[in-house]
């Protein structure tokens, strides 16, 4: 699921230590070449959508079409609707999934046609801020039944972000990724969202889980964010300096991950989820 493209494409053809970095702009072969594994919190979070009954359903931040294609399964006659701001996105969701619609757009100032059965946020929201505000809006656009369902990943203290920041400040660099740090928003814990949604809502459910994602060594950290989290430190970086941070960004995983004999590095990946049925 992504969302918030500010625009830039990243074209780094650099081999390093194995890895090819290529496209790292919202590029949906790089988003999807963990599908499967991107995909479960997805299925995860649909799974637990009280509302049976669905006419109109919306994909905010709706990626390469893979999350919506789930919203087409468990609804088969609903009209979806999928929202996203970037392009590249959009172009391989219409391809993938021809039967909805789709529309280039930023979720922050999104306003609907008409009220929502169900309005879906896999892996966009934490891409924005004001949640304060912006999740009451959306229950807003809900018919009564309606649920707004959220996934988000709840990483940033992760040694993976840590990282990013820590070599995001070296000298070389850091006046140009002052404020790449900002592009994620920081989430509220559990407490937060309950209390804010809870007066919007007759029922809240939030639960917080973290996936285990077997990963081929530092090299498959690396590759795995090059398609989010890395996008908006690297976007500002010349190409001389992406491999450079890189390098650096790599050096400072392996202090915190070991592969396993086999190669593979278990990545922990915590992930909030939210309901609010109306």
């Amino acid at each position: 699921m992504t969302y918030a493209d500010n625009g830039s494409k990243i074209y780094c053809d650099s081999y390093l230590k194995g890895i090819i970095v290529r496209k790292t702009g919202w590029s949906p072969e790089q988003y999807l070449k963990f599908e499967d594994e991107r995909t479960r919190p997805a299925n995860d979070l649909l799974s637990a959508v009280p509302t049976a009954e669905v006419e109109f359903a919306v994909d905010l931040g709706c990626g390469p079409g893979n999350s919506t294609e789930l919203l087409l399964k468990r609804y088969i006659s609903a009209e979806i609707l999928g929202i996203d701001s970037s392009a590249e996105m959009i172009a391989q969701a219409r391809e993938r999934v021809p039967n909805c619609r789709f529309e280039q757009g930023n979720l922050d100032t999104w306003r609907p046609e008409k009220k929502a059965d169900l309005l879906y946020a896999n892996a966009s929201m934490q891409w924005l801020s004001g949640h304060d505000t912006l999740f009451p809006q959306l229950t807003q656009f809900l018919n009564i039944n309606g649920s707004l369902a959220v996934q988000m990943p709840d990483n940033l203290e992760q040694p993976t972000h840590i990282a990013m920041r820590e070599v995001a400040a070296d000298k070389r660099w850091a006046e140009k990724l002052s404020g790449a740090n900002a592009a994620r928003s920081s989430l509220g814990d559990a407490s937060f969202y309950y209390d804010l949604l809870k007066p919007h809502a007759r029922r809240v459910d939030i639960w917080r889980t973290i996936y285990h994602h077997p990963l081929k060594g530092l090299e498959g950290i690396v590759q795995w964010f090059l398609g989010s989290a890395l996008r908006p430190y690297l976007a500002a970086l010349s190409e001389e300096q992406k491999p450079q941070f890189i390098e650096k960004y790599q050096e400072l995983l392996a202090q915190s991950y070991k592969p396993m004999d086999n190669g593979i590095v278990l990545l922990p990946f915590p992930r909030l989820f939210i309901i609010a049925t109306i």
